[in-house]
Parts: structure tokens; C-alpha cells; sequence
């Protein structure tokens, strides 16, 4: 080999050397990043598996300020508006406190100057029985019997069903169970406790169930109201019955609210309370099962791709952070256009003008091509929801989230964490019945025990006044 090519070899050689070793400083970036991006993750892993084993406060937040106010009431002139309870407007008792006959630091005479008032507001454990000397007789024109009832009585048993639950323990036992979530023993047990009452958990059981009936012409009349809304929320939750997973739905706008307790989440049920017809507006997670509706307008709840958004932000790096932010400030940006229109600093035209913006951002965003997985899926899931994501816009009035269903579901997820759910479907009847009655009279501003207690002092049976006139069938 000639010197001129042992010198050509040789460059080459260099060369190749300098390219490998570019390679390899590539290389070890990259195993160094990818090294890091490892350790975030594990890290990530490890708090989600320590969040899933303890129980997290229900105000408890991922970062918590660095430096918080201090808790409770502020001194001195930072300390605001005092404010104490109000006096009673009635006194059921009065008791005389008299001076000491001498004080009790010196021993001298003490000389009265004037009497003030100190208020006490207690209940008292006290169990009323109450007997109803009730005459029978029987009628001299078609022989049936034929007795008598009065206002207090809550029915007309008189052999097997002649010792009862009053209609104001009853009514307080159902808001425990149904709406603070207390299991039956404990409903039992806080009636012995607080009222001297003793009754087994399960003559509570029946007792609700024989309320549940009572109030069932109420519900029926509430899920018929649902078809003349001129919006409805919807959302699934698991429910047990029996120990086995079965299904809770919620339906349900500004003023009324139903829960369903069924074996399948599937349209047919839906349905069989909207009406397959339904041609008004549902606003939903974006389940496949509420597009059912064919003639309805839907709206997508945008809390769902909002929270979406954010938790890709905490895991994605670089620039696959672009699209979950992108996305995030569109949908931030429609609902401050919303809260813009509805103070009145958009007109009408500027609100539609504005809407084609945001729909012309949106199919920018989802023309991009993108190599993660993740915003893959995103951008799958936002291509079927975009004809719903802003039908808020093109009707004002419509929410935009879900989010007045999902707090009426959450109560259904405490009791269900409580005591598991129920043991029988007239159980689940019996839930379905008085949790739509008390969640509706508590949208209604209406006083829950005094309905039930009218309830139960009815003779015959009767609708409640919680159908809004505008949506009576």
C-alpha cells in the first residue's frame, strides 16, 4: 500500500471515529434523558400507589402553597365583621339565675344593679307514645268496616302493623340513611342515642320501604317531568345490589333530580325515561351510549378534556406538552368567552364571530401531526366530541360541564362507600325513590322533612309539590 492510500485510509478511519463517537455522545444524551424521564415516572407511580392506599382528606391537593394563611380568625383589626348567633325569637323556658347572697372573692355583700339575658338553644331526648283509641264499626248499607282516622295517625293497621315508627322519626331516619349516608344500624342507634327510641335496623328497613311506596306517584311524576326539560344532565355510577355490581344513573337539571338503580347502563334504559325521541338539549361526559339520542343536541362536558389536559401536562415533556396545552387554552378560552357574553362586554355577532374562531383553532390543532400516543388518543377523542364541544356557545343558557350531575352523583358515592348499597332491588327501589324526592326538594329550597312528615300523615296517596309548573307532564 502506498503512502498516499495509507494516508487516505487513515482520514477515513478519522472520520468513521468521529462519526461513532458523535453517536455515542448522542447516545448517552439520550440514555441520560431517558434516565430521568424513568425516575419522574417511578416517582409519579410511587405517589399514585401511596395516594391509592390512604385516605386523602376530601381538601387535600397535590401542591399545597408554599406559605398559608394562617387557619382561623384573624386578630385585631384584620378580624372583620363580628358576628354571633342571633337571638331566639321565642323562649320555651325561662329560669331565674339570682345574685349569690355575698361574692365569692371577698365575702361582702353584693348590691344588684340589672338583670340581662342569656340564651341556650338545646334539644331534648324525649320519645313521645302516642295511643289512638280508634272505633270500628261496621256500615249498615254494604256491611264493609268502616274506621275511624285522624290527622297524626300515619296508617291503619291495627293488628300485626299497630305498633309504628312516628312520622317525624321516620322522616329524620330517612334523611340520615338516604341523605347523610348513616347506615340503618347506625340510623337505629343514633335514635336510641339522642331520642330514648329503640328500633331494630331492620324495622328501619321496612319502615323506608313502606316510605319508599308512599312517595312512589312523587318520583314517577319527577321522571316524567325529565322528557319536557329543555335540558337534562346525565352519568353512571357503580352500584351494589345483592353484593353484585349493578348501575346507577342520575338524570337531571337545575330543579329536579332522579336516580335510577339498574342491571345495565345501556341506551334502552335511558331511553325508557327521555324517550328515545328526546329532541332537547343533553349535556354528558361524552359516553357512546348518550348519542342514542339522535334528535337531541348534545353538549360534551368540557371539564372532562380540561382535567384530561392538565394530567398529560404533568406527565409529558418537551414538546409533546405542546398539543395537551394548546388544547387547554382553547377550552379555557370558550368559557371566558362564555362569562364574557353573559356580563355583556360581547355582543350576539361578536359571540358568533368569536365561536368560528375557536372552531377554526380547534381543526388546526387536530390537523397536526403528532408521535406521541397519548395526544393521539386525545386527538381521537376530540375529533368525535368537536361537533358537541361548543354547543354552549351556540346556545347560551346550556352549561358547559356536567359538573350540577356529577355533585348529584357524588352523594350517591358517599353512601355507596359507606354501607356498600343494598342487599335486595326493593332496597335499590326504596334508594332510588327517596334519594331523587330529597335531592329535589334540597334543589328546591324545600324543607325535605316536613314533605316527608306530609307524606306519611296523607290517608290516601299523593303527588308532593316538587313538579316545576313548566315541567309537569
Amino acid at each position: 500500500m502506498s503512502a498516499g492510500d495509507a494516508v487516505g485510509r487513515a482520514e477515513q478511519l478519522e472520520r468513521e471515529v468521529a462519526s461513532l463517537q458523535r453517536r455515542l455522545d448522542r447516545s448517552l444524551s439520550e440514555n441520560e434523558r431517558l434516565e430521568q424521564e424513568i425516575a419522574r415516572m417511578q416517582k409519579l407511580l410511587e405517589e399514585a400507589v401511596r395516594k391509592k392506599k390512604r385516605n386523602t382528606a376530601p381538601f387535600s391537593r397535590d401542591n399545597p402553597k408554599p406559605n398559608p394563611k394562617t387557619a382561623g380568625r384573624k386578630s385585631g383589626d384584620q378580624y372583620g365583621q363580628q358576628a354571633t348567633r342571633p337571638a331566639p325569637l321565642r323562649v320555651d323556658e325561662q329560669i331565674a339565675v339570682p345574685l349569690p347572697a355575698c361574692c365569692p372573692h371577698c365575702q361582702s355583700e353584693v348590691i344588684g344593679r340589672d338583670t340581662k339575658a342569656q340564651y341556650q338553644e338545646d334539644i331534648v331526648r324525649v320519645t313521645l307514645v302516642r295511643r289512638f283509641d280508634v272505633e270500628v264499626g261496621v256500615c249498615a248499607g254494604c256491611g264493609r268496616s268502616v274506621q275511624g282516622r285522624h290527622p297524626l295517625q300515619t296508617s291503619d293497621a291495627l293488628h300485626v302493623g299497630q305498633v309504628q315508627i312516628g312520622p317525624e322519626a321516620l322522616s329524620l331516619a330517612a334523611l340520615w340513611n338516604k341523605e347523610m349516608g348513616l347506615s340503618h344500624e347506625r340510623v337505629a342507634r343514633s335514635l336510641q342515642l339522642g331520642y330514648g327510641l329503640t328500633v331494630s335496623r331492620s324495622g328501619i328497613c321496612r319502615a323506608l320501604e313502606r316510605l319508599g311506596n308512599l312517595a312512589a306517584p312523587t318520583y314517577d311524576q319527577l321522571k316524567a317531568s325529565l322528557r319536557h326539560s329543555p335540558f337534562n344532565g346525565l352519568d353512571d355510577t357503580g352500584w351494589r345490589v345483592g353484593g353484585r355490581l349493578q348501575n346507577c344513573r342520575v338524570i337531571g337539571n337545575e330543579s329536579v333530580t332522579v336516580y335510577l338503580i339498574e342491571p345495565h347502563r345501556g341506551f334502552a334504559e335511558a331511553a325508557a325515561v327521555l324517550g328515545a325521541d328526546y329532541d332537547r338539549f343533553l349535556v354528558h361526559d361524552g359516553a357512546r351510549t348518550w348519542y342514542g339520542f339522535l334528535q337531541a343536541f348534545h353538549q360534551t362536558c368540557l371539564a372532562h378534556p380540561i382535567r384530561r389536559c392538565r394530567d398529560l401536562l404533568k406527565l409529558l415533556t418537551g414538546r409533546a406538552r405542546q398539543f395537551p396545552q394548546a388544547v387547554l387554552d382553547l377550552l379555557l378560552d370558550s368559557l371566558d368567552l362564555r362569562d364574557r357574553h353573559q356580563q355583556g362586554l360581547v355582543s350576539e355577532h361578536g359571540l358568533a364571530v368569536a365561536t368560528g374562531h375557536l372552531e377554526a383553532r380547534l381543526d388546526r390543532l387536530l390537523a397536526t401531526p403528532l408521535c406521541h400516543a397519548a395526544n393521539q388518543r386525545l386527538a381521537r377523542h376530540l375529533q368525535h366530541e368537536q361537533p358537541h364541544l361548543f354547543t354552549f356557545l351556540y346556545c347560551p343558557g346550556i352549561p358547559a360541564t356536567n359538573n350540577f350531575i356529577e355533585a348529584a352523583i357524588r352523594l350517591m358515592v358517599v353512601v355507596r362507600k359507606t354501607w356498600g348499597g343494598n342487599r335486595t332491588w326493593n332496597g335499590a327501589r326504596t334508594q332510588q325513590i327517596l334519594t331523587s324526592v330529597l335531592r329535589t326538594c334540597w334543589q328546591q329550597g324545600k324543607d325535605a322533612f316536613q314533605q316527608l312528615v306530609t307524606l306519611l300523615h296523607s290517608p290516601r296517596p299523593m303527588v308532593l309539590d316538587l313538579v316545576p309548573a313548566s315541567l309537569s307532564p
